[in-house]
């Protein structure tokens, strides 16, 4: 974490009861819009090992076949939100078109780039490309240029910051609107009252910091639902602006059988 000190990372996950380091979520979200399935991110797959790569199994849990997925939307490329849609080197959504910003396209493709970014970034360059590599193959690659709308329903929030194409998305229906963030925030017991804080990761602390004040401060007005990928499970909830600070108010959690 950058932006802070141990006392303040120790008094903030003190006050939520956390362990030091606290467990996160890796969370990827599955939205049937009445027309299309569309997948939000889809974890890191085999790349981390046994304690994650459980969304296609949670997908047929829910009563459906990675077959069936129509779209797959990347917030960005970093490789616990990438690494799901292969499986041996396979496209795990066959049928899906796969759709992430052309920043972000461009810069983990880049061998140039790669040599510039930290070392510990390396490993990531690599996901990236094995990752995309079945969907470019087949021609179901789609690049995201700029905001708006890119399906029915469905609409495109630039949030650069964390990687340089960073995108949060909007689903829209009845008047209610859901915006998942993918990593605007990553431990919201310390980001949360702190929005200053950033993490390591961030392609650019300052545009990571400014597009958390801005879409979050947006969201608590207009009480836009958000769904973030490393949030506790389920990771869906509203935000609440309480001065410079931010509030998570989860959202009551209700299983749902199969279909």
């Amino acid at each position: 974490m950058q932006g802070t000190s141990p006392a303040q990372i120790g008094e903030a996950l003190d006050r939520k009861f956390l362990s030091r380091p606290p467990a996160g979520s890796i969370n990827a979200f599955l939205i049937h819009t009445g027309k299309k399935l569309i997948l939000v991110d889809a974890g890191a797959g085999a790349l981390y090992g046994d304690c994650c790569g459980q969304v296609e199994r949670h997908i047929r849990a829910a009563g459906y076949a990675p077959e069936q997925v129509d779209l797959v939307l990347l917030t960005h490329l970093h490789k616990d939100h990438v690494g799901g849609i292969i499986h041996n080197g396979r496209a795990v959504f066959p049928n899906a078109v796969v759709r992430a910003s052309k920043a972000d396209i461009d810069y983990w493709n880049s061998e140039a780039d790669k040599a510039r970014a930290p070392s510990f970034l390396s490993t990531f360059f690599d996901a990236a490309v094995t990752s995309l590599a079945p969907y470019k193959a087949s021609g179901h690659l789609r690049a995201i240029e700029g905001a708006g709308s890119i399906d029915e329903g469905v609409s495109v929030v630039e949030s650069p910051g964390h990687t340089p194409g960073h995108l949060s998305y909007a689903f829209s229906s009845e008047g209610q609107t859901l915006l998942v963030v993918g990593d605007l925030v990553h431990v919201g017991a310390l980001q949360l009252p702190h929005p200053d804080v950033t993490v390591t990761y961030d392609s650019s602390a300052v545009a990571a910091r400014e597009s958390r004040i801005s879409l979050f401060s947006s969201a608590a007005k207009s009480r836009t639902l958000i769904a973030a990928a490393h949030l506790s499970f389920p990771g869906v909830g509203h935000i609440r602006k309480v001065g410079a600070a931010f509030e998570w108010v989860p959202l009551n959690y209700e299983a749902a059988p199969a279909r």
